[in-house]
């Protein structure tokens, strides 16, 4: 047990809210290439592998031992010299710098991370069900598309690591199914564990792509460094921005009061910032294929 005031403090059970974890729809959440190669094969992202399999899309010259030649990049590049050569023979001659490797693409799987604010500014019973909602269809799309999915949560004094990233739809369904509500919001403390989570898993699992999609009104109250609230939840998230991690902020704001705060937190994630209503459809889709593209 720890003390009140640090992120291992914990807040008696307030309340807890139950829902149908078989309820929602599936919305898919694309994310395009990039350059990386990668040896883990996945169903959502295309990423660079250096394995002779997926689709080849252009040859490079070879680097060291060749690895998968392009005989079509190969003879392209040996062909204009060859009045000069001399063949001995053969019907054509290539010399070691003509030789060029396959450039293959193919799906990278992602690692997915879920942070909840469950705090009492997030307590309205609409706004818990509707995030609830769209955390399980996203999970769904998550576990069809071979990727990895976490969740932490926030609430009281403390942010807890609920489920590590798995690709179990079950497992994910029963973090979900009693989910507490209640207390202040260390959205500080929440971010800094998203962060550790990610960058952990970057190191032992460099095949996977890390997202942070964090739900929250960005109401934070408490802090677990001695930083203020604010100032601790927008340094943990330039942290998250500097580590390359890509994030989707979620506002849970109540949009007849909204505030800026979400917002303001999104910039400093160099997140898109969307409502939950813009959820609908293939809205988040769009957005992360653009923030994808633009790393």
């Amino acid at each position: 047990p720890g003390r009140e005031g640090t992120a291992d403090f914990v807040e008696p059970l307030d309340r807890v809210t139950r829902f149908d974890a078989e309820t929602s729809a599936v919305k898919r959440l694309e994310t395009p290439s990039d350059r990386r190669p990668r040896r883990a094969p996945g169903k959502r992202s295309r990423s660079r592998t250096e394995r002779k399999r997926g689709r080849y899309i252009q040859a490079r010259p070879a680097r060291g031992k060749p690895r998968d030649v392009a005989f079509d990049a190969t003879l392209r590049a040996a062909a204009p010299f060859q009045t000069r050569r001399e063949r001995r023979a053969r019907a054509i001659s290539i010399e070691r710098h003509d030789i060029h490797d396959k450039v293959r693409v193919r799906r990278a799987a992602n690692l997915i991370l879920f942070t909840i604010d469950c705090s009492w500014s997030m307590s309205a019973t609409a706004r818990v069900r509707a995030t609830q909602e769209a955390i399980l269809s996203l999970l769904a799309d998550a576990y069809q598309r071979r990727d990895r999915v976490g969740l932490v949560t926030f609430r009281g004094r403390r942010a807890r690591l609920v489920l590590p990233p798995t690709s179990s739809v079950a497992r994910a369904r029963r973090a979900l199914e009693r989910v507490p509500i209640g207390g202040k919001t260390p959205l500080g403390a929440g971010l800094l564990l998203s962060c550790e989570v990610l960058v952990r898993h970057k190191q032992s699992h460099p095949e996977l792509r890390p997202l942070l999609v964090l739900l929250t009104d960005a109401a934070a109250n408490v802090a677990v460094t001695a930083l203020s609230p604010d100032e601790e939840a927008h340094r943990a998230a330039r942290m998250i921005r500097k580590e390359g991690i890509r994030s989707v902020l979620i506002n849970m704001e109540n949009p007849a009061l909204e505030s800026g705060l979400a917002r303001a937190l999104a910039e400093a994630l160099g997140a898109p910032c969307l409502t939950l209503g813009e959820l609908k459809g293939e809205k988040l889709y769009e957005v992360v294929k653009k923030m994808a593209r633009a790393r």
